[in-house]
């Protein structure tokens, strides 16, 4: 069936309402196995320091947003689903974490210093990479901070099962030629990207990048 935009987020936001509980169990402290996830939040963290406000999109069940904590970054969390919100909570009860989307961020501009997002854009088509690049680069202070990880590759994978519940939902990967286009549209000008092999036997797969962008001054 083919959905609006309306349609897919809250098709996105059902579909994790049903798999949060799994899905906080299995990827609690995943960072912990992942040394490239924490060299490259802690170049984040460094490049922060105090500034904030600090926010972790799709923050999913909070560790993102926990491991920058810990790193001295005051981040909050928000993501689609009310179900996740309800897992970092729990987790975290000492970090804020808040329903929204991606798409239409809560934020006044140039109102946050960074902004994180972990695979937060794989349910997206190219449309939406790029509209939600673009509140990005709307929301962040000038010299703000952008990071975002992302499968790489040109092909979309359709789920039917994932940690034993039935669903239906795509996720696409993107090539780095596309994220730093899309960035570069969007007005970021200064923009790096890492790529990695996936862990073994911890991971998809997939090969994986974390791209940064700066939102420079005018």
């Amino acid at each position: 069936m083919e959905r609006n935009q309306e349609q897919r987020l809250e098709h996105i936001a059902v579909t994790y309402n049903t798999l949060a509980g799994e899905w906080a169990r299995k990827f609690a402290n995943e960072h912990d196995r992942k040394p490239r996830d924490r060299e490259m939040l802690q170049l984040f963290a460094s490049e922060i320091g105090k500034r904030g406000p600090v926010w972790d999109l799709g923050c999913g069940p909070g560790c993102t947003s926990a491991y920058l904590n810990q790193l001295g970054v005051s981040a909050s969390g928000l993501d689609i689903s009310s179900q996740l919100i309800e897992e970092a909570t729990r987790a975290y009860p000492h970090i804020p974490f808040v329903l929204g989307n991606m798409l239409e961020l809560p934020f006044a501009e140039d109102e946050v210093a960074g902004l994180v997002s972990f695979y937060g854009i794989v349910h997206f088509t190219p449309e939406e990479v790029q509209q939600t690049f673009d509140e990005v680069f709307r929301v962040l202070q000038e010299n703000g901070l952008f990071l975002c990880t992302y499968h790489v590759g040109d092909e979309s994978l359709h789920i039917e099962e994932f940690l034993g519940h039935p669903v239906d939902i795509d996720f696409h990967h993107f090539t780095t030629i596309f994220i730093t286009d899309c960035l570069k549209k969007s007005g970021f000008d200064q923009i790096a990207v890492v790529e990695r092999e996936p862990y073994p036997e911890l991971e998809h797969p997939s090969r994986r990048a974390y791209a940064f962008a700066r939102k420079m001054g005018g």
